[in-house]
């Protein structure tokens, strides 16, 4: 089992951060464009090379946001039309998310079988989340889902607050 630390810079304009392991050394690079349609996050490894890529749809009637990892699409996060409550799906082959993925405590599993663990760590300045990875070659998938779904709750409170 692996265990990864994501923590977002909370001032930060380009939504630029980085992924560290247990000894605190950067694993991954997260960088949001600024300014850019359509809005994206590409994720890098330590050597900089690019190893996944969050893309927020444009011109969607609801939200719609689709994770590539390696260059190939492996899921999508949209919203439900919802009167109530913002309900968020998540489509893709195989993987499933459980748990209160809008809180960041959820476990991911792939065909039913768990992959990794997610949990939102408190008391932190900014969001702070604990990756655990039991299956190291879904670790590009974690991270992307991750990132998406913080991606996601950033722009859900970007929308209620301009309202």
């Amino acid at each position: 089992m692996k265990q990864l630390y994501m923590k977002q810079k909370v001032f930060s304009l380009s939504g630029k951060f980085t992924v560290k392991n247990q000894q605190e050394q950067d694993v991954y690079l997260v960088e949001g464009s600024f300014m850019q349609i359509p809005k994206t996050f590409s994720i890098m490894n330590a050597r900089g090379e690019e190893i996944a890529l969050i893309t927020k749809k444009v011109f969607s009637f609801l939200p719609k946001f689709f994770v590539e990892v390696n260059g190939r699409e492996v899921l999508t996060i949209k919203k439900e039309f919802s009167f109530l409550k913002a309900r968020y799906t998540i489509d893709s082959a195989g993987i499933e998310v459980r748990g209160n993925w809008w809180d960041m405590n959820f476990q991911v599993l792939q065909h039913g079988s768990v992959i990794g663990e997610v949990n939102k760590e408190w008391f932190t300045w900014g969001d702070s989340y604990k990756i655990q990875i039991l299956n190291e070659q879904m670790e590009a998938i974690m991270i992307a889902i991750v990132v998406a779904i913080d991606c996601v709750k950033a722009d859900h409170a970007a929308a209620g607050s301009s309202q």
